[in-house]
């Protein structure tokens, strides 16, 4: 019996040693770091976003979805090479700044006759795309923790 009312006081006892740890140290502990969810009301995570949003500049926006994390561009013809056109589809999926929350998808016409035939898109030119958003959106990262 001594050891079943014991057992509760030891609970208790080692409660209150870990809760007075706990607040040793007062105003020395580092200060963490927000995750970049934490900081933004859309979906997706910001500095992806913002990186994606930037990147795709160059082309007209037929839609975006921050909430969904899907920016999509209109045909973008650059106009030194006039008988090509791009669009890209940018989904992220995550709320982390990661490599693996960013998907890049394009689909590229070359004009044939009066038209428009589907051509292929070298996988580089995708990765290239995706290397570029992600460099943006740790530089905006960066920037927005030194700042």
């Amino acid at each position: 019996m001594t050891r079943a009312i014991n057992t509760p006081l030891r609970i208790a006892i080692a409660a209150a040693a870990i809760g007075s740890l706990a607040a040793c140290g007062g105003n020395d502990r580092p200060k963490t770091e927000l995750a970049a969810a934490q900081l933004n009301t859309i979906g997706v995570n910001a500095y992806l976003w913002r990186g994606a949003l930037d990147t795709l500049s160059f082309a007209p926006l037929v839609s975006t979805d921050s909430a969904g994390g899907v920016i999509v561009t209109d045909w973008y013809a650059n106009p030194s090479n006039p008988n090509e056109r791009v669009k890209v589809t940018v989904t992220i999926l995550d709320q982390d700044l990661r490599a693996d929350a960013l998907r890049v998808a394009a689909s590229r016409q070359v004009a044939q006759g009066s038209g428009w035939v589907e051509a292929p898109v070298q996988a580089a030119t995708i990765q290239k795309l995706e290397d570029i958003i992600l460099t943006r959106a740790r530089d905006l990262r960066r920037k927005a923790v030194a700042g």
